[in-house]
C-alpha cells in the first residue's frame, strides 16, 4: 500500500508519467525501496480503475502523464491521517531464523546470533556515514533538493534506530537463551544450583568480547567519526537505543 499512496503524493504536485514517478519515489526515498517501471504502471492502472487517476494527456516527450483526482485527494488524506496498522506486523526474516534455529540439529544458534550482530553493527555504522552526508546536503541544499533530502534523512534516522533495536534484541535473546539453558541443566541434574549465574556471568563476558550491547557503543564511534560534531545536529549517536530514544 505505501507505494500506491507514495505515487499518489507524488502526484498531487502535478501530472506525471511512470518513469518520472519511479525517478522521484527514489530519491524520496533514497532507493532504500527500489521501485521497477513495471511496478509503477501496474499500480497507476490500478489507481486509474479505482478512479483515484485519470490520464492527462502526453508530454512533449509523448509520455503517458497521470494525474490525481478528488478521489484520489481523499484517500490520499485518509493515509496521511490513519496510524499504521501493526496488528498484522510483516514477516521478518531473521525473527524467523532465530525461532526456527531454537532446537534446530546441528544448528548452533549463538553462531547465528553472532553472525548477525556482526552484519546489524557493520549497517549501522553505513546508515550513520550516509546520515552525516544527508544532513551535510540539507544543509547546503536550495529549497526544492531540500525537500528530497529531508525526506531521506527522516528514511535513514528509521533505519538507524531499527538496526539499533535489533542490535539490543540480539544481546537480549542471546542473555535469553542462556539462562534457559542453565535453567534446564539444572533441572536435569547435570549442573550445580549455581549454574545459572554463573552461565549468565559466561553470556555477558562472551558478549562483551564479542559485540555486546555497548557495541553499539562500540562501533558507531567509528561512524560517528566521519562527520565530527554531528551529534549536537542529530546524527544517529553510538550510544544504547535508550539514550538514541530521548533524541
Amino acid at each position: 500500500m505505501s507505494i500506491r499512496h507514495g505515487l499518489l503524493a507524488l502526484l498531487e504536485h502535478g501530472p506525471r508519467y511512470g518513469s518520472q514517478l519511479r525517478t522521484e519515489f527514489e530519491s524520496r526515498t533514497g532507493a532504500t525501496w527500489p521501485l521497477n517501471v513495471g511496478q509503477v504502471y501496474t499500480t497507476l492502472n490500478r489507481l486509474e480503475r479505482d478512479g483515484m487517476v485519470v490520464q492527462d494527456g502526453e508530454d512533449g516527450a509523448g509520455h503517458a502523464l497521470y494525474a490525481i483526482t478528488d478521489a484520489g485527494r481523499g484517500e490520499l488524506r485518509s493515509w496521511f491521517e490513519r496510524p499504521v496498522d501493526r496488528a498484522s506486523p510483516p514477516r521478518d526474516e531473521l525473527a524467523i531464523k532465530l525461532a526456527m534455529a531454537v532446537g534446530a540439529p546441528g544448528v548452533d544458534i549463538r553462531a547465528v546470533i553472532q553472525a548477525q550482530r556482526h552484519a546489524t553493527l557493520r549497517a549501522m555504522q553505513d546508515y550513520t556515514r550516509l546520515k552525516a552526508r544527508a544532513l551535510v546536503a540539507v544543509e547546503g541544499a536550495d529549497a526544492g533538493k531540500a525537500r528530497d533530502d529531508v525526506a531521506w534523512l527522516l528514511v535513514l534516522e528509521q533505519l538507524i534506530f531499527q538496526t539499533e533495536a535489533e542490535a539490543r534484541w540480539l544481546d537480549h535473546s542471546e542473555s535469553r537463551l542462556a539462562r534457559l539453558s542453565a535453567t534446564a541443566a539444572r533441572r536435569a541434574g547435570n549442573a550445580p544450583a549455581t549454574a545459572e549465574p554463573a552461565a549468565a556471568a559466561d553470556s555477558a563476558a562472551s558478549s562483551d568480547s564479542a559485540a555486546p550491547s555497548g557495541s553499539t557503543a562500540s562501533a558507531t564511534p567509528a561512524a560517528g567519526s566521519t562527520a565530527p560534531g554531528t551529534n549536537a545536529a542529530g546524527t544517529a549517536r553510538t550510544t544504547p537505543t535508550s539514550r538514541s530514544a530521548r533524541r
